[in-house]
């Protein structure tokens, strides 16, 4: 949905090719907000259905918006170096936000960026006890339309290109140490031989440096003979992971870091019980014994006896996934999300 910068009061930039969870963020957002306020995101690879401009009419964008100094919403430090190119070099008039999710301490650069920025969101109370700038903390929600329960789970992995009658565990995102990737693999190397119908789907991208890394996970699983069991698959390059979430029955997320963390929320959504480790805004999310189980960091024996449980009890597995679902529903939702984000909006575009 291409419209014309000089049009909008809010830009929300997305300055990356690889999608990722800042991607799936904007790429959510912003047509919630549209709705509302006048707002669009630009970047070099876009879903077609949302409200965008290609990066080359930034330069040529009238000074200021409809409604005076336009917000320049930033999520990554490259969007936060263009919010300020534009702003000091540009002479574009512009209120620059930054949200933070980051639980860790920033380098000199992101603290000096951070200090530019005329407000500044966090993630989670986590991230914004690492900031030395006052900040508004507001939880990231989810699309419970879009991130719902299947209407026909067993269609659905067919189509997907999975077993329909397994019992299936999933672990998306980005394959690499962070993630917990091989963690997920030593995990369901020691779960899979007691549950026959079970399987594992590992599902996201790969960078040229951690190829390395998926080569020896798969060397893993070939060596405990579970390759048809334990599929790592490409990356699906559509702008939603909805239906992986849709198509599992178990979702376990073994970070050894996160900023904030959607996943968990993303498969609670649809109505899969979730084994989380102690990062990111997990703790906010999963209610252990209720929607899954947390675990700590690196703690593969935890990680086997939680999924293991959820593995071999029928019962609890929807009994968390209904709680799953409606702990969502009542404090995740999206809209939330919006409206706070609009009021931050609000409060620049009062003060002019």
């Amino acid at each position: 949905m291409q419209v014309d910068p000089s049009d909008v009061d809010v830009i929300a930039p997305n300055l990356k090719r690889r999608y990722s969870g800042v991607s799936s963020t904007v790429f959510r957002l912003v047509p919630l907000q549209a709705q509302k306020i006048s707002i669009a995101t630009t970047g070099p690879v876009l879903p077609a259905d949302i409200p965008q401009f290609p990066p080359s009419k930034l330069l040529f964008m009238s000074r200021s918006g409809p409604s005076g100094p336009r917000i320049w919403h930033s999520r990554r430090n490259i969007e936060m170096l263009a919010g300020l190119i534009l702003k000091v070099l540009f002479r574009k008039r512009l209120k620059l936000v930054f949200t933070s999710a980051a639980q860790r301490s920033r380098g000199k650069y992101s603290r000096w960026l951070i200090r530019q920025m005329d407000a500044v969101i966090a993630a989670s109370g986590k991230a914004n006890s690492y900031l030395e700038k006052p900040a508004t903390v507001i939880l990231h929600g989810i699309d419970a339309e879009e991130f719902s329960p299947p209407k026909d789970q067993r269609a659905l992995r067919i189509e997907l290109g999975l077993d329909p009658d397994a019992l299936i565990v999933g672990c998306f995102g980005r394959l690499r140490s962070q993630k917990g990737t091989d963690l997920f693999v030593e995990t369901m190397i020691k779960l899979l031989p007691q549950h026959p119908q079970a399987q594992g789907i590992i599902m996201g991208g790969v960078t040229r440096e951690q190829q390395g890394f998926v080569d020896d996970l798969k060397s893993k699983i070939d060596a405990a003979g579970l390759t048809d069991r334990l599929r790592i698959l490409p990356e699906d390059k559509g702008f939603t992971i909805a239906p992986w979430f849709q198509a599992s029955d178990i979702y376990v997320a073994p970070q050894r870091w996160e900023g904030f963390g959607l996943t968990p929320l993303e498969a609670m959504s649809c109505g899969v019980p979730v084994v989380a480790t102690r990062v990111g805004a997990f703790e906010d999310l999963v209610v252990p014994e209720e929607t899954g189980f947390l675990v700590p960091i690196e703690d593969v024996a935890q990680l086997v006896e939680g999924t293991g449980k959820l593995m071999g009890d029928d019962a609890l597995r929807q009994s968390m996934a209904e709680a799953s679902r409606k702990k969502v529903l009542e404090q995740h939702q999206i809209e939330q999300e919006v409206n706070a984000i609009n009021a931050v909006y609000q409060g620049l575009f009062s003060k002019g």
